[in-house]
């Protein structure tokens, strides 16, 4: 469906705050950005942005064009994807983003049975933290988002998707690892692979020490590391220990190239959630959670 295309010139702009990088994004040039945000000032008989330079600020009614905008996009997906399930064939574009942990070992074959089914669906995937993916979805740069961690935004719904558990591992050749458990105490001293700050496993984590008496400041970080798949890898070539998703190393348990050591008092259960603003009601985030379910049970 083709909409007013000016509008989109003028939420790119407000987004990137940058009518270069509005231009690249848009595939025009930067005098046409400029030429779309005139004409529309003209229309509305008001400015948009305020320009200092290089810099560019969204006015007042600037900021009410951009909160109105990204409403009016909400209903355009909305009206391509339902129209299109008039004909039997789904279509339009999701933006998904997802934390490290959810896609890499969680997402991906879900994906691909959901485009097998839904091929005239483009999804995108956007992977960051989970702090990232939360403010992302409140800059309206994704229409769902799927996290892990005990987040409680106000501005964010959270709906339960997936149980996980985080376990601490060893490679196999660790001889710390042949006890096959340990104290609260013993873990203090042990070198441990971390997620960085704004990690939702590194903040459920932390919430699971709490309850048996240890905080993270109490604990030997050899290094803390941006991915799961990182913190594996580290963890295979070391005699460090990881605090891991048991999805993330379910084929080097099951191959043996590592093991899982218990320690005393700790459970870390946690869910995966999907999450979408308070108020929201498209279509494709909520087909696409239904269908995720199904593929996961």
């Amino acid at each position: 469906m083709v909409f007013d295309f000016r509008l989109q010139v003028f939420n790119t702009v407000a987004r990137r705050l940058n009518f270069t990088k509005a231009a690249a994004e848009l595939y025009i040039t930067q005098p046409a950005v400029t030429k779309h945000i005139h004409e529309l000032e003209n229309q509305l008989n008001t400015k948009l942005f305020e320009r200092n330079g290089s810099r560019v600020k969204l006015t007042q009614a600037g900021e009410i064009l951009l909160h109105h905008s990204e409403q009016i996009f909400e209903i355009y997906r909305n009206i391509e994807f339902e129209i299109n399930n008039l004909s039997q064939r789904q279509g339009g574009k999701l933006r998904l983003g997802a934390s490290t942990t959810a896609a890499q070992y969680i997402l991906p074959p879900i994906l691909a049975a959901f485009h097998r089914k839904f091929h005239n669906i483009q999804v995108t995937l956007t992977i960051k933290n989970t702090e990232e993916i939360e403010q992302a979805l409140q800059n309206k740069e994704i229409d769902l988002g799927v996290i892990e961690g005990f987040s409680k935004n106000a501005a964010i719904k959270y709906i339960e998707f997936l149980k996980d558990e985080i376990i601490l591992v060893a490679s196999s050749k660790n001889p710390t690892a042949s006890t096959g458990a340990i104290s609260a105490e013993k873990l203090k001293e042990i070198p441990l692979l971390m997620r960085e700050p704004g990690s939702g496993t590194l903040e459920v984590i932390a919430h699971a020490l709490k309850m048996i008496g240890v905080s993270i400041a109490d604990l030997n970080l050899e290094m803390q590391l941006g991915s799961s798949e990182s913190m594996k890898l580290y963890m295979l070539h070391s005699d460090a220990m990881a605090l891991l998703s048991i999805h993330a190393v379910l084929k080097e348990l099951q191959s043996k190239e590592c093991r899982i050591v218990d320690v005393e008092g700790l459970n870390i259960e946690r869910y995966f959630y999907f999450t979408i603003l308070h108020g929201q009601h498209e279509a494709l985030p909520e087909l696409f959670m239904k269908f995720s379910r199904y593929v996961a049970k």
